[in-house]
């Protein structure tokens, strides 16, 4: 179940391509090919590694406030599906 106060990184196995909507997301292990709908959610994903939680990464990519419930969704979405995952903290 995906929590927002922990911290999270994008799946090693996934690959993350830039595209003028959002970007493709691929995953070399199940070769699932997916979409990130808008660039913002490109940059909350990419701020998931540098920040100590998704909520932290919101802000960082400055998510604004009314559209966070939105993106948790997405991040949910995106931890359920295997693109993000929880990671431990190392630091």
């Amino acid at each position: 179940m995906f929590d927002p106060a922990l911290p999270y990184e994008l799946t090693p196995s996934v690959s993350v391509r830039p595209e003028p909507f959002g970007a493709l997301v691929y995953d070399f292990v199940s070769r699932r090919l997916s979409f990130l709908k808008t660039p913002l959610l490109v940059s909350v994903v990419r701020e998931l590694a540098e920040q100590p939680d998704a909520l932290a990464a919101l802000t960082a990519a400055e998510v604004p406030d009314k559209a966070r419930s939105s993106y948790l969704d997405a991040l949910a979405g995106l931890a359920a599906a295997g693109t993000i995952r929880c990671r431990e903290e190392t630091r």
